[in-house]
């Protein structure tokens, strides 16, 4: 099936398997290999994106259900090549990472959830949080760099 969908402010047509997962779209496809596969399960967030503006784990999403959408991945959040965006920096400043590999599906859940509220608590970073997992269990740090980020228009 012909699919067309805006990745990153780009316009992608590609003729896929009604059955191939948007995660597997966005990496094999697509070559944008910020997004991670982490489980198979929908239990980790590594696969994090924004479909539509909204974070979903684009191992849940076929890449026929995003026909016509817009799809942000980790690569496509910053600014410009030079510039990480707020969310990014905070991360960086405040070592919410530790191997990296939560990273990029932590980052886009959290800008989306400071797009719904822009001044959380750190219970709602938490809780808005849980579907994302940690192995190294660095959420302390994360939670560190959300409410930074919060404070420096991390939802932009």
């Amino acid at each position: 099936m012909n699919v067309t969908v805006t990745v990153n402010g780009e316009q992608r047509t590609e003729d896929v398997e009604p059955r191939l997962l948007l995660v597997h779209f966005i990496r094999e496809v697509l070559g944008l290999t910020g997004t991670n596969v982490g489980c198979d399960t929908s239990s980790c967030g590594a696969c994090s994106v924004h479909l539509n503006g909204e974070a979903v784990k684009s191992c849940t999403v076929l890449a026929v259900q995003a026909d016509g959408c817009h799809v942000t991945t980790i690569e496509g959040l910053a600014p410009s090549a030079d510039e990480l965006h707020p969310m990014q920096q905070a991360f960086r400043e405040h070592h919410g990472l530790q191997c990296g590999f939560c990273t990029p599906g932590m980052v886009m859940a959290a800008t989306s959830l400071l797009r719904e509220i822009p001044d959380p608590t750190e219970r709602q970073v938490r809780e808005g949080l849980e579907g994302n997992l940690c192995r190294c269990t660095g959420y302390h740090n994360i939670v560190e760099a959300v409410l930074a980020a919060a404070k420096t228009g991390g939802a932009q």
